[in-house]
């Protein structure tokens, strides 16, 4: 292939697409017998040990303390602020809902890249397509959740737009935030970081008194282990390696994607309908990818990448 940075773009974009579009049902099935906290905590610390122990046994150069102090900085936004919400909201709010919610971030990552200091001034283009994303978001979900009596609890919906801004905030950080040259690396001194905020937190919340170990259901323990390995493993490392070599339009299309998995994830494990609805919001769905990938935040090509080294290894 004449230009593979393109195609490991395009397989790291599949990968988060349906990694983390899984991740709404196994998060589910992880907070109905753990406390939110400290199973996210639990979660990206071995994931972390993971990464970082094996980048350093590889040869990767100990990282300095900015670089620590940008990692803590990106674990604080993304992880705690980000997938710390999500999992406290999801004890109170449907996963579907939880989804359309977390779709805000895109709109989040374009204003605020737009708006800051030496930002990326996105076209009408992609701002069309942005819209038209969170346009097929509603039309997935249905309109009809927000309005009469949906009983949406108030403070999920909170923390979940709270979870889409701090998400967008440490995205965009991240993209100019002196870090280890090795993609993994950072990802999981990223992950210690945040990891070790989420179970400080849990601490500070009263979730040890909570936590009873033989309560804790086969499913919930089998949703733990998913989280770890394909959540945060490969789906986490794919997208911070994203954030460095594509653009954040590009990059951000995910979470129109995510919903759409999630709620396929529905119908085939959790016998949820699948509707006319849902068929119609997948076409204005991958229309608004098509249209953001040629509107300014199409894929640099490898020699016009300022994160060639930041390549797998």
């Amino acid at each position: 292939m004449k230009d593979p940075l393109k195609a490991r773009i395009w397989l790291a974009l599949l990968t988060v697409y349906i990694v983390w579009g899984s991740t709404y049902l196994a998060i589910r099935f992880a907070v109905e017998t753990m406390p939110p906290f400290l199973m996210a905590g639990v979660r990206f610390l071995v994931a972390g040990l993971i990464l970082f122990a094996w980048r350093r046994l590889a040869g990767d150069r100990p990282a300095v303390k900015i670089e620590w102090r940008s990692a803590a900085i990106i674990g604080f936004f993304l992880l705690v602020g980000g997938n710390g919400s999500v999992v406290w909201a999801e004890q109170h709010v449907p996963s579907g809902i939880a989804a359309l919610i977390v779709g805000s971030a895109p709109l989040w990552m374009v204003t605020l890249d737009a708006i800051r200091p030496g930002g990326r001034r996105p076209s009408g283009r992609t701002i069309l397509g942005v819209l038209i994303g969170f346009a097929g978001i509603v039309v997935l979900i249905g309109p009809g959740q927000f309005t009469g009596s949906g009983g949406i609890d108030s403070l999920g919906v909170a923390a979940l737009l709270l979870a889409a801004f701090m998400w967008a905030v440490g995205s965009l950080y991240s993209r100019h935030a002196p870090l280890p040259g090795s993609p993994l690396l950072g990802t999981g001194m990223e992950m210690l970081a945040g990891g070790g905020m989420l179970l400080l937190l849990g601490t500070l919340t009263g979730e040890w008194q909570q936590l009873d170990l033989q309560a804790i259901s086969t499913q919930s323990w089998l949703g733990l282990i998913y989280l770890i390995i394909f959540g945060a493993l490969m789906g986490f490392a794919a997208y911070t390696w994203l954030l460095r070599v594509a653009p954040t339009p590009l990059v951000s299309t995910y979470a129109y994607v995510n919903p759409l998995i999630a709620i396929l994830l529905g119908s085939l494990l959790a016998d949820e309908t699948l509707t006319l609805r849902i068929v119609i919001s997948a076409l204005v769905i991958v229309s608004s990818v098509a249209l953001i990938n040629t509107s300014g935040g199409s894929i640099p090509r490898a020699k016009e990448s300022a994160h060639q080294e930041a390549e797998n290894n």
